[in-house]
């Protein structure tokens, strides 16, 4: 079907702004399978990256599926910069926050201030499973 040069010309802005987009690394919409994520296997453990990029107001945001076996840590405790949110979908784990434990299973939520010391370890039975949202890291 033949376009008009008016009609080419409408559409040229639209390409433009999604070449942007592209190029400054903003995340488009889009939704993902969970069985579709490329699984990354460490030792007894899995994670799947789902998204890293910036929103359309170029705020930094990084999240992830972790897979975490009974009596393992994903790593010590450590503090940074950004803020993250853990969301349990199974499992238990004990989070500790500035020296303040918890035990939390499935469905519940975790938010980590900057700059405050976190870690945690599956305490239960079977892998735990929760998705981290690192907001504000810088790649």
């Amino acid at each position: 079907m033949p376009q008009s040069r008016r009609e080419l010309a409408l559409l040229w802005p639209a390409l433009l702004a999604g070449q942007a987009a592209a190029q400054s690394g903003q995340l488009p919409s889009k939704t993902w399978r969970f069985e579709d994520l490329t699984v990354r296997p460490s030792g007894k453990n899995r994670s799947r990256a789902v998204l890293n990029g910036k929103t359309v107001k170029g705020f930094p945001i990084d999240m992830h599926e972790t897979e975490l076996a009974p009596g393992e840590m994903p790593h010590p405790a450590h503090h940074h910069a950004h803020v993250e949110i853990v969301l349990m979908r199974e499992g238990s784990l004990e989070v500790t926050i500035e020296g303040k434990v918890s035990v939390l299973g499935s469905g519940s939520v975790v938010y980590v201030a900057p700059n405050e010391e976190h870690g945690w370890k599956n305490v239960g039975t079977t892998q735990a499973h929760y998705f981290v949202f690192a907001l504000g890291r810088e790649a």
